[in-house]
């Protein structure tokens, strides 16, 4: 079967994104963020972010079927060039201004599923790291993105190739679902447990000044030490063994760790994702670690946090891209339940994470699956 080399300029024409202050955010019509195009082959079908647009950048700016997004800045070279691909149009959404969009000049000629594939492998990806420019972030220019290469089979070839690989990602999918309901689950408990105080026994427990008797509220720096990354850590190395987290929340590798705990880790700025996490790691600059006093309230802080994301990111200062500041988290406060109450929260929660964690080790077996065909099928090693 003959694969044809081809410029990604014969393929694609190249646009940036929409940049706007922060007040514009959180409302308004879909939009496509940079931590949704790293981590993700392809847009997913629903787009949760929200911008406040008009109907001439919603045009400028819009979202079809074949289009490719590439991370175009970002803090780490590790981060640049990440791609996504979007597999049906999308009314009314833009998309931001650290990606670039590259629209089909010919939609007959390459398949969008095998391009979202083909853009992910080794390979395609370290070319990316041969020209990025080092400042104090990378950066992606037009002319290094559209002289890149790919390798396109027939179109016969590029669906079956998508088709087996689509396979994996379904499974993935699937178990993505799973966790996000186990984690909306858990969420709603928090919420009504120490939020609306409507905790078991709740209705034999007086409210003294707005606390139920026997608990406390304190701010969230009294439950954990609120401490940031590291800037000049040593991240994206190829022996790299411990994760290292970045504000796209998406762990690299770090040869060396800078913590070993139970701890909450947050994005100090772009989408203020929340992570929970156990063991070894580094974290970078413009990222948040919260690891509690007492390791009892690993729980209550990591849902407490997400219940002020709202917040939070209402709050945040930044023109293009919203920044969270220590004197923010600070604020933060959270209901401290006694003993029995916390106990009970925990129990539920330990057996949530515990499903959540079997669910991530089968997403990370189909993953490595996935992208052991992935280098095979666009190799050429096996054929279709």
């Amino acid at each position: 079967m003959k694969w044809e080399k081809v410029r990604l300029g014969e393929l694609y024409s190249v646009h940036n994104g929409l940049s706007k202050g922060s007040k514009f955010f959180g409302t308004g019509y879909p939009f496509l963020s940079f931590s949704t195009v790293f981590n993700n082959y392809f847009i997913p079908d629903e787009l949760t972010d929200l911008v406040q647009s008009n109907e001439k950048e919603q045009d400028n700016y819009s979202i079809l079927r074949g289009d490719v997004f590439v991370t175009r800045t970002s803090e780490t070279s590790d981060e640049l060039g990440m791609s996504c691909v979007a597999l049906k149009d999308y009314p009314n959404a833009t998309y931001n201004g650290f990606t670039k969009r590259m629209r089909p000049i010919d939609n007959n000629r390459v398949l969008p599923e095998y391009i979202g594939y083909y853009m992910r492998t080794p390979l395609f990806r370290g070319e990316f790291r041969a020209f990025s420019t080092m400042t104090t972030r990378a950066s992606l220019k037009n002319e290094d993105l559209l002289g890149l290469t790919v390798a396109l089979p027939p179109v016969e070839a590029q669906k079956k190739i998508a088709n087996i690989l689509r396979h994996y990602d379904q499974l993935i999918e699937n178990n993505q679902k799973q966790i996000k309901l186990l984690e909306e689950s858990a969420q709603r408990l928090y919420k009504e447990w120490f939020v609306d105080l409507r905790f078991p026994g709740y209705e034999n427990v007086d409210i003294i000044n707005g606390v139920p008797e026997g608990w406390s509220k304190t701010n969230l720096f009294e439950i954990a030490p609120i401490v940031t990354g590291k800037k000049d850590a040593n991240f994206g190395a190829a022996d790299g063994k411990y994760p290292f987290f970045t504000c796209a929340q998406e762990p690299i590798k770090a040869p060396s760790y800078s913590f070993d705990c139970d701890a909450v880790i947050l994005a100090g700025n772009g989408d203020f994702n929340v992570k929970l996490y156990r063991g070894q790691f580094e974290a970078y600059q413009r990222t948040y670690v919260f690891s509690p006093y007492n390791s009892e309230n690993i729980y209550l802080l990591y849902y407490a946090v997400k219940d002020n994301m709202r917040q939070l990111f209402q709050g945040a200062s930044g023109s293009t891209i919203k920044f969270l500041t220590k004197r923010m988290l600070d604020e933060i406060l959270v209901s401290q339940p006694n003993g029995e109450v916390l106990s009970s929260f925990n129990k539920i929660c330990k057996v949530f994470q515990k499903k959540i964690e079997i669910l991530r080790a089968k997403i990370l077996l189909a993953q490595e699956a996935r992208d052991r065909l992935l280098t095979k099928l666009m190799s050429g090693e096996l054929e279709v």
